[in-house]
């Protein structure tokens, strides 16, 4: 029996064709109800233009200020990576290599990764490294905390601002617009039809 284009439910094994999804549609399963996937027509060059568009607004959060301090006369300002050098500073390099590691350079691997196996399976190129790198996305998008670092700073800011006046620099912005295109990025990244189309090429 040839399986090419049927997917397995990870909840229950059942077996389902997903290749005649059209573009825009979704498969799940009909035992258990689990997602199995989506098909987008533009999904490689969707995934381009956000990857593209989070790495260059990163590039940006790291660059300028994040967010200032006023209180009593005094000011602060802090930008991105000061987040985990302050933590250096006080003793703790543990944590502050945990901080910079999952707000900043993982997201970024994970996306430069995903830049370099979009636009070989767009140019239909048969690289060797096209299995380790998906493999590579999935494990460490796990350990991405974009999203939770910034729902944090917000919460933080709520308590901060009965104690100092709080002005969000461009960093702010910057670090806000590239945790929704990393989302998007991550969204747009479905894995069934990523891997067919992997495998389609090495076969």
């Amino acid at each position: 029996m040839n399986l090419e284009g049927f997917l397995a439910c990870p909840s229950c094994d059942v077996l389902f064709d997903i290749s005649t999804l059209e573009d825009g549609e979704s498969a799940h399963c009909s035992r258990c109800g689990h997602f199995l996937s989506t098909y987008r027509a533009d999904a490689t060059q969707r995934v381009i233009a956000y990857t593209s568009s989070a790495l260059m607004l990163l590039a940006l959060a790291c660059s300028y200020p994040f967010m200032s301090f006023k209180a009593s006369g005094l000011e602060s300002v802090m930008t991105l990576p000061q987040t985990a050098l302050n933590l250096w500073h006080y003793g703790m390099p543990g944590l502050a290599f945990l901080v910079a590691a999952f707000i900043i350079f993982i997201p970024a691997l994970v996306l430069v990764l995903m830049l370099a196996l979009n636009v070989a399976l767009l140019f239909e190129r048969d690289c060797d490294w096209l299995r380790p790198v998906g493999r590579l996305i999935y494990w460490l998008q796990n350990w991405s905390m974009v999203e939770v670092f910034f729902i944090g700073v917000l919460v933080s800011l709520v308590k901060i601002g009965h104690m100092a006046t709080v002005i969000m620099g461009l960093s702010f912005w910057a670090y806000a617009l590239f945790s929704l295109f990393f989302v998007l990025s991550l969204a747009g990244l479905d894995r069934a039809q990523y891997w067919q189309r992997i495998e389609a090429l090495q076969s």
